[in-house]
């Protein structure tokens, strides 16, 4: 390429080269200028800029407030060359007391809420700094930090701030860099000044003894902490990790054994007005079903009503409802990743960043003592002077008479340098008072001690921790939880035992006709159908099954394959049409069919039984199947199938067992086996034909089947009573031709 005087050397490069420098550029300009937070202050640029701006705007605590626009002016022109919007935006997120845990801008006028609404615009809105931001900047004038250019050349700012408040952890932080986040969740500042004292003591604390002092985040808007304490410890001890926070609430006792839940605290982050909407929205999609209503009643304080569905509801599982539905409970994360003492990027445990903190305010001490010994040093060589010039007051005042070019002369006879005698100059002639003489040999004596005093500190690295330790304890004092600041807000609960939500709690009930076809096409009609004939099915089919159920109930379905699958009433195919093929919802093959459906009954025994005239009693709890594969529970032989499935009524105490060739045997329930899964036992002998019904059946209460439309009942059975196993014998006169009991 050629060169050119108007625009300098032009050199080719490969793009991917030139893009990738000019990325990490910017990705270092992300995460040191703008994402992450300083270690040693807590504050990232924007921040630290806005409350120096504020500094020299004199918005101190007990001074007057002033417009928003103003602080926002001084700090894009002189100092951070962003938008407005950004930065006033990072200024009303220091003022929102369910933002900050400890604000460090008192602001006048609207600035937001946590339903979500924004601040006002900020020409109508004030600010000032807090006693927090004054402990952030305590020291910044005596040489306690370093300070750089502004962008412009024009002003100084600092790299950071003195930092005598552990801002960093007390009010946490949370940025998106590049490649990189942060997420710190705020603490409570008198547990922070417990863990450093103890870490003054002793710096190899483990983090258990921390998780004692500082046993989890303290958010501004409350709520509960349910996370393990292993997992906190764990979180700490590595900087990466999570929190369960759960909203605070609490039942309220009404008339007629009625009650309400009310919320009063919600975690932290969580917008109220979308809290609610998001609740609303599930209950308008049946999703919610022990829930009735909600209701916002908040005024200054929170506080958000929940009527139950019924008073039988329990409210720790209607709770447990809403806590994994909605935003009642989160998961606040934890990541520690912050710009160290080198500006380095790094996650730090919970260990390292309080050491961090200690290490800045000690070398903060030793920059302010180094600043202290320097000014008294400038101090006392004025004051030597000033008693030369009174031990030969005659001499000075002739000489200043005299002399048209004083400050020479004065140096020279009385051996002083340059600040020496401008001082003398510049007295004024009330200062040749004696008692003027006495106040400065006093003032020189007094800075003679401390300047001493200060010199033994700078050589006595213990009396500096003690000092150090002071300090922390004076934050303790003033921020700490006997102040209205200070007080713990997010209460340490347990974790939550496990809470068996029913599967009824999560489905709204209500009544639903089961029809399952022939041809095995299965759908739910809504309510209790009474006169079943009306009911339609596809051409060349007619109905086979038909059950009133509820959509809280489960269906068990037995296979020829032996297999049991379940299903939920809740998850059939609606009965606008002719539903949907019963195989297809579950993993029914195409050369089984189905043998027997009917409605769970929880604590049922089940009778099953092959073609071979095999069977045992199985418990009905243990047939209910997790997957569309189903359970297999009855083994058969090859060509084989399942035939019956009977359910066993709680008085039944008799088998029936009908062959194919009308042999009909009954016998003790007893003398079945109660098993998990096999082949069972011989429940009848069979010349030939094989097995074509069974049920169960009180003895006493007689022996009844379906003839036709009527049913009979034989009371005189006991010739065909024998046991497992037996052919038994013709059954009684009037007996079904179909040879079934149904």
């Amino acid at each position: 390429m050629r060169k050119t005087a108007a625009a300098g050397e032009i050199r080719e490069t490969p793009l991917a080269e030139a893009l990738g420098s000019r990325y990490l550029s910017y990705a270092l300009s992300t995460i040191m200028s703008r994402s992450l937070p300083d270690v040693r202050d807590g504050l990232k640029p924007v921040h630290r800029r806005l409350l120096y701006a504020m500094r020299l705007l004199k918005l101190d605590p007990k001074s007057g407030f002033k417009k928003c626009a103003r602080v926002v002016g001084d700090v894009i022109g002189k100092y951070h060359p962003h938008g407005d919007t950004a930065v006033y935006d990072a200024l009303v997120r220091l003022a929102q007391e369910f933002a900050a845990r400890y604000p460090l801008v008192e602001g006048q006028g609207n600035f937001g809420n946590v339903d979500g609404d924004g601040a006002a615009a900020m020409r109508y809105t004030e600010a000032r700094l807090t006693d927090v931001a004054q402990a952030l900047l305590d020291g910044i004038d005596e040489n306690a930090v370093d300070f750089r250019d502004t962008y412009d050349g024009e002003e100084s700012e600092p790299q950071l701030l003195p930092a005598r408040f552990p801002n960093l952890l007390a009010n946490g932080a949370v940025g998106i860099a590049v490649g990189m986040a942060t997420s710190i969740p705020p603490h409570n500042v008198g547990e922070l000044c417990d863990a450093l004292l103890h870490i003054i003591k002793n710096p190899q604390v483990t983090f258990e003894k921390l998780v004692n002092l500082i046993p989890g985040p303290d958010f501004p808007t409350g709520g509960i902490l349910i996370e393990p304490h292993s997992a906190i410890v764990e979180a700490y001890r590595t900087g990466r990790g999570g929190f369960r926070l759960r909203a605070r609430w609490e039942v309220e006792k009404l008339g007629h054994g009625q009650y309400q839940v009310v919320v009063s605290e919600i975690p932290y982050h969580v917008q109220k007005s979308r809290l609610i909407e998001k609740v609303a929205e599930l209950l308008a999609l049946r999703k919610l079903p022990l829930l009735a209503d909600i209701r916002d009643e908040s005024a200054a304080d929170v506080r958000i009503v929940l009527e139950p569905r019924t008073r039988a509801v329990e409210p720790e599982i209607l709770m447990e409802q809403l806590f994994r539905n909605s935003d009642l409970e989160v998961r606040v994360g934890l990541n520690m990743n912050v710009l160290d003492a080198t500006n380095t990027p790094r996650v730090m445990n919970l260990r390292e960043c309080l050491a961090a903190f200690l290490d800045h305010r000690h070398n903060v001490l030793v920059r302010r003592t180094h600043h202290r010994v320097e000014r008294i040093e400038l101090r006392l060589e004025v004051l030597i002077g000033l008693l030369a010039a009174y031990v030969n007051l005659d001499e000075v005042i002739r000489i200043i008479r005299d002399s048209e070019t004083p400050k020479p002369k004065l140096m020279r006879v009385f051996k002083l340098n340059e600040a020496q005698a401008e001082a003398i100059l510049n007295m004024r002639l009330r200062q040749l008072r004696r008692l003027e003489e006495e106040e400065i040999r006093r003032e020189n004596g007094t800075l003679t001690a401390e300047h001493a005093d200060l010199g033994k500190l700078l050589k006595d690295e213990k009396r500096r921790w003690r000092l150090v330790a002071e300090e922390i304890t004076d934050i303790k004092k003033s921020f700490g939880a006997k102040t209205n600041l200070g007080w713990r807000r997010t209460t340490i609960g347990t974790p939550p035992s496990a809470i068996v939500v029913p599967l009824d709690a999560m489905i709204e009930r209500e009544p639903v006709t089961v029809l399952c076809s022939e041809k095995g096409w299965i759908r739910s009609v809504k309510g209790h159908v009474a006169d079943l004939a009306d009911m339609r099915y596809k051409e060349g089919d007619r109905g086979r099954f038909a059950l009133h159920a509820q959509t809280t109930d489960k269906l068990i379905v037995f296979a020829t394959n032996g297999c049991f699958y379940t299903l939920g009433c809740d998850k059939l195919p609606g009965g606008r049409g002719h539903g949907e093929p019963l195989r297809l919802i579950i993993e029914l093959g195409n050369g089984h069919d189905t043998v027997a459906l009917f409605l769970h009954e929880p604590g049922r025994r089940l009778l099953v039984v092959s073609e071979a005239g095999r069977g045992f009693l199985v418990a009905e709890d243990g047939v209910l199947a997790q997957t569309r594969n189903g359970k297999h529970v009855l083994k058969l032989a090859a060509n084989e199938a399942a035939a019956a499935c009977v359910a066993i009524g709680a008085n039944d105490d008799t088998v029936a067992v009908l062959g194919k060739t009308s042999k009909l045997l009954l016998f003790k329930l007893d003398e079945l086996p109660v098993m998990t899964r096999g082949r069972g036992v011989v429940l009848q002998r069979h010349a030939k034909g094989g097995f074509s019904d069974a049920k169960t059946f009180k003895f006493d209460d007689g022996l009844t089947w379906r003839s036709g439309k009527r049913r009979r009942t034989e009371m005189a059975i006991k010739p065909w009573l024998g046991r497992r196993g037996q052919a038994g014998r013709l059954p009684p006169k009037g007996f079904s031709r179909a040879n079934r009991f149904t």
